[in-house]
């Protein structure tokens, strides 16, 4: 198979597999998505998405959001780690959105990654899914996958981001990014890997990975 190839097999796949794409994280507009994906750094999906509701049952927007104090926020969002750097980054960039943005979330990479608490992989998330701007955010899925099917040397996630964007039509990013996520977890996760079921590497894998797969499944 081409490069080529194996793009189009991935593409054809994934969107057999996933016609419809659902959301991972729980939001109603781009500042409850913006929350959501800050709170979900090293924590998961599921997790964030049974704490959001009580956060924003007490505030939803940036200027209920500074009415509380961080060590509220704090409190609320405690079960999903990291709630110091988090709840700090919550109140002061909500902060900021009303100084600045007149509460609204802005839609530019440098204006979000400058906010407290947002870095590249945040500001993609809320650029693609909140305002349809063509965005390719790598979680750990996508660096992950992206190695197996041999589309990167995954070195490190910016790698991986380019090597994406390169392999990948722009008008298909949104979407994308969110099947192979839907991918990962279902049928290439890191741990309890079943071959087997994960069609694509079975198919366009990585010599090595396919390799050490088999080698320790024998062992």
């Amino acid at each position: 198979m081409t490069k080529q190839e194996k793009v189009d097999f991935v593409i054809n796949t994934l969107n057999n597999l996933y016609p419809t794409i659902p959301i991972p994280l729980d939001h109603k507009d781009p500042y409850t998505l913006l929350i959501a994906v800050l709170m979900s750094a090293q924590s998961t999906d599921v997790r964030v998405n049974k704490i959001t509701p009580l956060l924003f049952a007490k505030a939803d927007n940036p200027y209920d959001m500074i009415k509380l104090s961080a060590d509220e926020i704090r409190e609320i969002i405690k079960p999903v780690g990291l709630s110091p750097m988090k709840s700090k980054g919550i109140y002061g960039l909500s902060k900021i959105l009303i100084e600045k943005y007149n509460g609204e979330v802005p839609q530019t990479y440098e204006a979000l990654e400058a906010l407290p608490a947002v870095g590249h992989k945040t500001a993609a998330v809320v650029l693609s899914q909140a305002f349809g701007i063509p965005a390719f955010p790598v979680d750990t899925h996508i660096h992950r996958l992206m190695y197996r099917w041999n589309l990167t040397n995954g070195k490190n996630v910016v790698q991986t981001e380019k090597d994406a964007k390169r392999l990948f039509p722009k008008d298909l990013w949104n979407d994308l990014h969110l099947q192979i996520i839907w991918y990962g977890r279902e049928y290439s996760p890191a741990r309890g890997w079943d071959l087997d079921k994960d069609i694509i590497t079975k198919t366009i894998g990585r010599v090595t990975v396919l390799n050490d797969y088999y080698k320790n499944k024998k062992s």
